[in-house]
């Protein structure tokens, strides 16, 4: 999900940034050239630190500013096809329940929320399971695969990642809790096998002949 690489790029520096304080200005460029951008159209760009130039800048006719090559690390968040994420319910709609996870946000449509016929309660920003009365609010922490994505370069907020909670082990985190329990609770219900020593014993005398006193 997150992971740190080393890049270059160009970063185009004003006339009216051009001083000594270039190291500055160099890191806060570009942070705001590259923060927040698609890389290679499959990672977004969550931090850029660490910005040194690579040699010299060059000059294009005609424009004022110095375009600088540099080197810097960035911080990369790229989600994958049936990756389990874990985050919160930021917006209830009528056709489903937005999850942000990390930077961005993925929806989870109404038919994967749960193994059950679901109401909506927009205004209350409430999806309420029919028979199990199950309830997801605004808020509530999820745990959900990823199951389509399609990452926008214009807009990465606005991409559309698809989620799916209909799968073991995914849910609400007090749904799984709650799974966990019953599992427990079934596994615990089996009664302990007897000592075989014990059962042998007890076996030997009840075989035993009685002696006359």
């Amino acid at each position: 999900m997150y992971y740190v690489d080393h890049r270059q790029d160009v970063v185009r520096i004003p006339p009216a940034r051009l001083g000594p304080e270039l190291a500055t200005v160099l890191v806060e460029l570009a942070q705001q050239q590259f923060e927040g951008k698609l890389v290679d159209g499959q990672s977004l760009a969550v931090m850029i630190r660490e910005v040194k130039p690579i040699g010299e800048g060059h000059i294009i006719h005609g424009d004022g500013g110095v375009y600088q090559e540099v080197e810097y690390e960035a911080l990369l968040f790229r989600p994958e096809i049936q990756e389990v994420v874990e985050g919160a319910v930021v917006e209830i709609r009528k056709f489903g329940a937005f999850v942000r996870f990390g930077p961005l946000d993925g929806l989870l449509h109404v038919s994967q929320i749960m193994d059950d016929r679901v109401n909506i309660d927009e205004h209350n920003q409430r999806l309420v399971g029919v028979e199990s009365k199950r309830d997801l609010k605004v808020g509530y922490k999820v745990r959900a695969r990823v199951v389509s994505l399609s990452l926008s370069e214009i807009s990465p907020r606005d991409s559309r990642i698809g989620l799916t909670m209909r799968q073991p082990a995914l849910g609400r985190f007090e749904w799984i809790q709650e799974a966990h329990r019953r599992s427990e609770e079934r596994s615990g219900k089996k009664a302990p096998a007897a000592p075989s020593g014990k059962k042998a014993s007890a076996k030997a005398a009840s075989k035993e002949p009685a002696t006359a006193s």
